[in-house]
């Protein structure tokens, strides 16, 4: 199969191309004969356009490595015998490529069977889209030229344009392209296929629907925009700002010019500024089976069309095409239809999605689409659909809590209100030390390490603030009376109350050291560093401002259970549900600490050795995050014993602060909550709790363990969100292998 390669984006760029070179790359991975000739420079929104009265003029292009811009571009060809892989880049449009790919070049390689346009920088879907698209464009030139031809888009939802991400789209979208070639419907001229930008999109378990293209309008005004000469953008940029604002149904923020009143012309220029929100509140209102409805629920779709911009192939539309799922599937592509029933969707069901986090955001919206089918995906609250149930999955400050409240069967969310009592260290504290007064038998008595909560502003008033915490002084008063050497001492930690990412930490086994802790607080307060940035620094534990005031300080957990002479501790995923059931996530963590272990009193000032935060560890990470079934070194029966102990903590500890601190631990019947919950273990095999973490930090899994927090996500979708919207996935949760398992059950119902 020879494909010919146009677009109107132009060269791989990451910012106004990133996709071709990736599918160039698939092509030719299952054996397709690939020619290229792209524009020189972004061509978007023109159309099937040809330059009138320009001499076209060719440049040659080397590309580099995949998602970089270290290609290079010639004047002349490659010389005769020099191999290597070569585009031809033109100074025209997309359909002066297609004209120029077809007739003028690559000869020696035999007749060109296709030519695929794209991958486009954003979707093409409805018909807005569609007829200004350079993409489409450059398809419909090839098409009335006599050959089959494919506009391909790529429609994305956030700017986490990650390889692997645009690798599943190529992927999927190589294996549709070969597909539409070997069975090519008579009486079509070309296609339109729009690849949704979401992980695991190549998965078999994607929908691929032939769809028809939504006849939609400009419904709000110009489509421009006056501006001041002074603010223009280069074309590159401009079309960045608007795809990524349009891809996100946002409206695009043009720089306006002062309209002072004022007689007569007024000189002024104006620059494209498309009001999306048109496209979006035409596929929000429009009847399934549309391309822009496929699309915006996570399905391929390909819109079969003649070369004037009708349908063709009606009979296909409203189809599914399943793809084969034979081992090579490259080769075995055997196919069928089955026909769509386009009323039968169920209640209107949506996800308002915006969590601020390129890594885990898209595996979200892939979880909520594989277990809601019928789900549909927002990225702001202006863009819900009305009378909708909708579950917010963002981040805390985004979330409408008093409308939640308002409206309990109508809307969920991702988070509960108040929950102070389980991730704040010194409630922590708190509500471990009531629990364990009221149920001696506890497990946290044993699980929980000694810790002591107190208040301090300056490191003069210490001697007052150790009053509180009157087990820490009489320890170090029984450290400093018997003059004991360092090895001998009972040693302590010391963690800001409100502080995250191992910020503000530090060892210490008597009044003096502990003295010469706060004394550096006071010194990084008066700092005038900026906080946020203090915060960002990678590998910094300094204290800021804001976490000064609520401290615990905790009895050490030593000698700490090492693998490879490394310290780590368990990373559990809890997950907790209304009012109020838990659940704990199998696949847990094992977080190693950057430096081999060494006792306190030889490494106290070096936290690298006794921190396991990975968030604290620059450079090479190899072997920092492993999972904890897969400790080789540690013995089942062991990994099995520290499993139980983990869950019985849990369940007590969130009972604890259900049951004995409902003013800092608020359940509602609406809401869901992922936390991840720090585990050590000491050479004994005794488990200790650490703290809890609302919000966890899912990037420190990295990409070759992402596997696990897909599952927790998916576990998550069944356990809280399906059964909201009247889809039974739960009861997968009670089979035997599954993720998730339960410790708690008791029911509160809301504060």
């Amino acid at each position: 199969m020879h494909v010919l390669i146009v677009n109107d984006d132009g060269p791989p760029s990451q910012v106004s191309s990133p996709y071709v070179h990736s599918f160039i790359s698939e092509l030719q991975v299952i054996g397709a004969t690939v020619s290229v000739v792209l524009p020189h420079t972004q061509r978007s929104w023109i159309g099937k356009a040809h330059l009138v009265g320009k001499t076209v003029t060719p440049t040659y292009f080397r590309p580099g490595t995949l998602h970089t811009d270290d290609g290079t571009t010639h004047d002349r060809p490659r010389s005769e015998g020099d191999d290597g892989e070569e585009w031809i880049l033109v100074d025209g449009t997309p359909a002066s490529c297609a004209q120029i790919g077809i007739h003028h070049y690559f000869k020696e390689k035999g007749p060109i069977d296709l030519v695929v346009s794209g991958p486009n920088y954003g979707r093409n879907s409805t018909a807005l889209f569609a007829l200004s698209s350079g993409t489409v464009g450059g398809a419909m030139e090839a098409a009335v030229c006599g050959k089959r031809a494919i506009a391909l888009s790529y429609a994305f939802f956030n700017r986490n344009h990650d390889p692997v991400i645009i690798k599943g789209a190529s992927v999927a979208a190589v294996k549709v392209v070969k597909y539409l070639h070997e069975n090519w419907k008579e009486g079509v001229d070309l296609y339109s296929v729009n690849v949704p930008l979401l992980e695991g999109i190549e998965s078999p378990a994607t929908k691929i629907l032939y769809t028809h293209m939504l006849q939609n309008y400009w419904a709000s005004g110009s489509s421009f925009e006056p501006v001041d000469a002074e603010d223009e953008l280069s074309p590159e940029e401009s079309e960045a700002m608007i795809r990524e604002k349009g891809e996100q149904g946002k409206e695009v923020d043009a720089l306006s010019a002062e309209t002072k009143p004022k007689t007569g012309l007024r000189h002024q220029k104006f620059k494209w500024a498309p009001r999306f929100h048109d496209v979006y509140a035409s596929v929000e209102t429009s009847e399934p089976g549309n391309d822009g409805w496929a699309v915006a629920k996570g399905h391929i779709s390909i819109t079969p069309l003649k070369a004037n911009f009708m349908h063709g192939g009606e009979d296909l539309i409203g189809t599914e095409l399943h793809l084969g799922n034979g081992k090579d599937e490259s080769t075995t592509l055997e196919a069928s239809t089955e026909k769509l029933s386009l009323t039968e969707h169920g209640p209107n069901v949506c996800a308002l999605v915006d969590y601020e986090d390129a890594y885990v955001e898209p595996k979200i919206l892939a979880a909520l689409r594989k277990h809601i089918p019928s789900i549909s995906t927002v990225t702001d609250a202006s863009e819900l659909p009305k009378d909708a149930k909708v579950v917010n999955w963002s981040a805390y400050e985004k979330i409408p809590f008093e409308q939640l409240m308002e409206k309990p069967e109508s809307m969920l969310c991702c988070s509960y209100i108040i929950r102070k009592a389980l991730i704040r260290k010194h409630h922590l504290a708190l509500t471990v030390r009531h629990h364990v007064a009221k149920n001696p038998s506890s497990i946290l008595s044993s699980t929980f390490p000694l810790t002591c909560d107190f208040e301090l502003d300056f490191a003069e008033f210490l001697d007052e603030a150790l009053m509180e915490a009157y087990e820490v002084a009489d320890s170090l008063s029984r450290n400093e009376a018997d003059d004991k050497p360092a090895s001998e001492r009972e040693w302590w930690i010391l963690k800001p109350g409100m502080s995250d990412r191992g910020q503000g930490i530090r060892l210490f086994s008597t009044t003096e050291e502990l003295t010469e802790i706060f004394e550096s607080f006071d010194e990084d307060s008066d700092d005038e560093e900026d906080d946020e940035e203090q915060e960002e620094r990678e590998g910094d534990t300094s204290v800021v401002t804001s976490q000064l005031r609520h401290f615990v300080a905790q009895k050490y957990v030593h000698p700490p259970l090492l693998i490879d002479n490394r310290k780590f501790h368990i990373r559990t995923y809890v997950l907790a549900v209304g009012g109020l059931r838990v659940f704990v996530y199998k696949p847990m963590l094992a977080l190693f600490a950057a430096k081999e272990y060494s006792p306190p009193w030889e490494s106290a000032e070096d936290l690298a050795a006794h921190l396991t935060n990975t968030c604290l560890q620059s450079g090479e990470r190899e072997g920092s995050v492993r999972t904890f079934w897969e400790l080789k070194e540690l013995a089942e029966k062991d990994a099995t014993d520290i499993w139980e102990k983990i869950c019985k903590t849990v369940a007590e500890t969130f009972e604890g602060a259900a049951r004995g601190q409902r003013v800092h631990f608020q359940t509602l019947p609406n809401a869901f909550e992922i936390f991840g919950v720090d585990f050590v273990v000491a050479a004994d095999m005794s488990v200790s709790l650490l703290e809890v973490n609302s919000y966890p930090d899912f990037k420190q899994t990295g990409d070759d363990l992402g596997a696990v927090i897909e599952g927790l996500l998916e576990e998550t979708v069944k356990i809280a969100v399906a059964p909201f919207f009247g889809v039974t996935a739960e009861q997968e949760v009670e089979k035997e292998g599954s993720g998730m398992v339960k410790v708690l059950d008791i029911g509160l119902g809301s504060f």
